[in-house]
C-alpha cells in the first residue's frame, strides 16, 4: 500500500493534477469555455496513462519489418 501511494506522489502526477485543478477552475468560474477544458483533461489524462512505467520497455518492442519481393 505505502509503494503505491509513494509512486502515485512524483512529480509528474503532482503536476497532472495541478494542471487537471486549473483548468476545471477556471471552467467553474467561468473564465475559459468548457469544450475548451475538456479537450486538454483528456489530452493529459491520456497522456498520463498512456506513458510506460519504465523507460526499458521500448526496447522490448517488437519492430515490424517491410518485407518486399524482389522478382
Amino acid at each position: 500500500m505505502k509503494d503505491k501511494f509513494a509512486k502515485l506522489i512524483d512529480v509528474k502526477t503532482i503536476v497532472t493534477f495541478a494542471v487537471i485543478t486549473v483548468f476545471v477552475y477556471l471552467a467553474v468560474t467561468e473564465k475559459i469555455p468548457v469544450d475548451q477544458v475538456m479537450i486538454v483533461v483528456s489530452i493529459i489524462i491520456t497522456f498520463f496513462f498512456a506513458k510506460s512505467p519504465t523507460p526499458d520497455t521500448t526496447s522490448t518492442e517488437t519492430k515490424t519489418t517491410s518485407t518486399t519481393d524482389n522478382k
